[in-house]
């Protein structure tokens, strides 16, 4: 045992190797016994602590991976954001130069005043929400000592995380109540802004689903024009070059110049129907994969969870399971009461001016304590 040293040699004769239950059936020497005993020590103070577990060696195996991909998704994030800003500034642009001179032609003032008040506020909602959600911080814990209570401790910023508080490696932070991190907004989505971020996923699926409704029949229209353009200028009448005409370009005797009939339609036709297409088609395509997306929060926000504590909490319940016991999130109140929390439905009149108009309201509590029934149940009759 020369090459250990003593200090070392003296924890191993203090520590048991064994449980007393198998030490009758050990039969190893004891010099053995102490070179495994010291090998699984140097192997284990490799370790973070005691608490490693695949996990961890997972996220440490993998960590310049992961930094580079939060590396990209936070440089790009500038780059969705703008391209969100540029397309729905396109459809808006359609709306008022292409659809709204034919919704004054064509309809009757009934359906002309429903449209121009839907939209504008459809338009106002989206944008109020999309602002808010991007520029309004998620929250994060404090950085100073204070008394908030945590249930455990973040390995990245080394600060205490309190309840439903996780770290967001494109931010580089902890985040209160994180659902997400979306690169769309180029924030993330947490306490502070997550009624922002559904909000603007609702009413742009409900802004999307509008146009495509609505402008179905001029989508049909326009299609079938752009057909029968095309089939038009194949049938253009030309004239004939015979002969050596065709090798050297020369154009039959008396003929000086080369003229083409002008086309029954103009370029200002071809780029309607054009822009016609492109609203619908973005619109519907936007419509179905936002409307999915919103259709799962409004799930999740009726169970009261986010996106990360539906992975915690489905592996939580399966643990659970194995034990005969039965898992309860302490954040579900109910369905009634989860959107009343969520939207900060405080009383009657809060249904129109903090839903169905633009609000700046905080939501309820401060994302570091969570009280497990803040309201009673059913605190506002359905």
């Amino acid at each position: 045992m020369w090459w250990c040293p003593s200090s070392v040699l003296h924890l191993l004769r203090c520590v048991r190797l064994r449980p007393c239950a198998r030490r009758g059936r050990n039969r190893w020497p004891l010099g053995i016994r102490e070179r495994w005993a010291y090998m699984k020590l140097l192997v284990q103070s490799l370790y973070f602590n005691s608490l490693t577990d695949s996990d961890v060696v997972f996220d440490s195996i993998f960590e310049p991976v992961f930094w580079t991909v939060d590396y990209i998704t936070r440089w790009f994030g500038l780059v969705f954001v703008w391209l969100v800003v540029i397309l729905t500034s396109s459809i808006l642009g359609i709306a008022y130069v292409v659809l709204l001179p034919l919704i004054l032609t064509t309809y009757s003032p009934a359906w002309i005043a429903w449209h121009i008040c839907y939209g504008h506020w459809n338009i106002i909602m989206i944008v109020f929400h999309y602002y808010k959600a991007a520029k309004t911080s998620p929250g994060c814990p404090p950085m100073e000592r204070n008394s908030t209570p945590f249930v455990s401790v973040c390995k990245k910023c080394i600060i205490p995380k309190p309840a439903r508080t996780h770290h967001c490696g494109i931010c580089n932070r902890c985040i209160l109540k994180m659902d997400h991190h979306c690169p769309w907004l180029n924030n993330c989505v947490g306490h502070f802004n997550h009624r922002y971020f559904f909000s603007f996923c609702l009413f742009m699926t409900l802004g999307c689903v509008y146009c495509s409704i609505s402008g179905r029949n001029l989508f049909l229209d326009a299609y079938s024009d752009l057909g029968r353009f095309k089939h038009l200028d194949m049938e253009k009448p030309g004239v004939p070059v015979t002969g050596m005409g065709l090798l050297i370009g020369l154009l039959p005797s008396g003929q000086t110049n080369y003229q083409t009939p002008a086309p029954p339609y103009s370029f200002k036709d071809k780029m309607i129907n054009k822009s016609i297409i492109y609203m619908w088609v973005l619109t519907s395509t936007v419509g179905l994969a936002l409307g999915a997306l919103t259709i799962w929060h409004a799930v999740l926000i009726s169970r009261g969870e986010t996106s990360i504590e539906r992975h915690t909490n489905s592996k939580e319940r399966k643990r659970l399971e194995k034990w005969g016991q039965v898992y309860k999130n302490p954040f579900n109140y109910g369905k009634l009461n989860n959107w009343k929390i969520f939207l900060g439905v405080e009383k009657r009149s809060h249904w129109v001016t903090r839903v169905l108009l633009p609000s700046a309201h905080t939501p309820h509590g401060n994302g570091l304590t969570w009280n497990v029934f803040p309201f009673k149940k059913d605190f506002l009759a359905v």
